[in-house]
């Protein structure tokens, strides 16, 4: 559907003014994102990034509260006031082990340290360069409207926006605007997989392996145990269906039987119930292996998130911006460092695509991987975008990524998606009536029925999950 008065159009006066405006502001935003790059600290941790978007929103006019939500690096910043209310999301948490320098080849800064290999430096400043343009646009034109900026912290595996949403963040929120680094531009009504984690931890008895192993009991076995019972269970589980794992802790010498031991699961599917009964067998898996090897098993949930219920009525529109900003155009100095980055994958992506917008398609049923987003995707109208800012052919949570987004290629896809993101919010605030068009869809998808309740449950927010 295209909504009425939403065809693509010359933009007005005020609206190139906004745009020209964020393009006087690129070094400015680089730098902030190069910083946040740099500091690329892990979920829960990101005192320095948060600091540093929460104090570029206050010297812009934002009011922020900090601290939100039981979680010291979660923020909102907001200017204005009544309705409509138009959410943009920031995350900046990094991963662990990907340190890597700007250049074209594997090369490690320092060993074991975390690096932005899904991009969230990124996407953090570009959000919050749109909320600022968005504020100018509200103080130049006297639109009424509120624009907010939610500082989301842990997408990583910690499930940050949950919290929020389940404090009750979003419940005001007419329309939520966000986006994700990506190797391509794209604007599309996509959802993606439900997914549930925890930490399986085997408590046995040490004792040496060759003089008393009678004596012992393995956690490692139990780990082992559980893992081979979760890996037989691949085969009757739905095709859709996703288990993952690793071992964060299997003892620390061959000739001591290992009285600790833990597992990291991951659990998904693109519908949560899915993901719920999963889940439960797999406890039934460790509760069955702590037995067999006479071990204590006991978890802990880290995360789960909803998959994402996309909002066709606000993807279309973001459609057409993302039409109108365009794509990433390389100098010849990207273009080299491009060329040299992909030698170094296989891909058929052209260089060429990273200035081209990727046809618009619609897909209710999520593959690939998860977003905390999912959350806040069931409690207000939501819609989001991707735009170029790895080498074409770049999958995230690699190198390559950590590589492009430290150079100008990350920063002229940020400002992409901080052109989209600001148009898209100033329709929404010219046309307020689409929100209600928007949340109509909404309903319907979520069924009468339907009542939110968080697949982590009523846990506090794991602030040391990466400690």
């Amino acid at each position: 559907m295209v909504l009425p008065g939403f065809a693509q159009s010359k933009l007005s006066k005020a609206e190139k003014a906004v745009l020209a405006s964020l393009d006087t502001k690129y070094e400015q935003y680089a730098e902030i994102a190069h910083q946040i790059w740099n500091y690329a600290e892990l979920g829960y941790q990101e005192e320095q990034s948060s600091q540093l978007l929460q104090k570029t929103l206050t010297d812009a006019g934002f009011s922020v509260e900090a601290g939100v939500a039981g979680i010291p690096t979660a923020f909102v910043a907001s200017y204005g006031s009544g309705e409509p209310v138009v959410g943009l999301l920031a995350e900046f948490d990094a991963l662990p082990g990907m340190s890597q320098a700007a250049i074209p080849k594997r090369a490690v800064i320092e060993e074991g340290k975390s690096g932005h290999a899904c991009g969230h430096h990124l996407f953090g400043t570009g959000s919050v360069a749109a909320a600022i343009a968005v504020k100018g646009w509200l103080e130049e034109t006297k639109t009424p409207g509120t624009i907010r900026l939610y500082g989301t912290p842990a997408e990583e595996g910690g499930a940050g926006k949950v919290y929020m949403v389940r404090e009750g963040l979003f419940d005001d929120v007419d329309a939520v605007l966000h986006w994700h680094p990506g190797s391509q531009n794209s604007a599309s009504a996509r959802s993606s997989l439900a997914n549930k984690s925890a930490k399986f931890r085997f408590y046995g008895n040490s004792a040496h392996s060759a003089a008393a192993p009678d004596k012992g009991r393995s956690a490692l076995d139990g780990i082992e145990a559980m893992n081979m019972m979760v890996n037989m269970m691949r085969e009757h589980v739905s095709a859709e269906s996703r288990i993952h794992y690793v071992i964060t802790k299997g003892g620390d010498a061959p000739n001591i039987v290992p009285g600790f031991a833990e597992s990291f699961y991951y659990v998904r599917h693109p519908e949560m119930q899915e993901v719920r009964d999963m889940f439960e067998r797999v406890v039934k898996a460790a509760e069955g292996a702590a037995l067999g090897t006479g071990t204590r098993m006991e978890y802990e949930v880290i995360h789960g998130i909803y998959n994402v219920l996309p909002n066709e009525t606000l993807s279309e529109i973001m459609y057409q911006n993302i039409q109108t900003v365009g794509g990433v155009s390389y100098d010849e100095e990207e273009k080299t460092f491009a060329e040299q980055i992909q030698k170094t994958y296989d891909s058929d992506a052209t260089l060429a695509s990273a200035n081209q917008v990727q046809p618009y398609a619609v897909s209710n049923r999520g593959t690939g991987g998860s977003t905390d987003v999912g959350d806040v995707s069931w409690m207000a109208p939501t819609a989001g975008m991707s735009s170029a800012t790895w080498v074409p052919g770049t999958y995230a949570h690699s190198w390559q990524a950590v590589a492009a987004g430290g150079t100008s290629i990350g920063h002229k896809g940020m400002m992409v998606a901080a052109k989209t993101l600001t148009l898209t919010a100033i329709d929404i605030f010219q046309k307020p009536e689409v929100t209600e068009t928007a949340r109509e869809e909404l309903m319907q998808k979520r069924g009468d029925d339907f009542a939110y309740n968080s697949l982590l449950g009523d846990r506090e927010p794991p602030l040391d999950y990466r400690k």
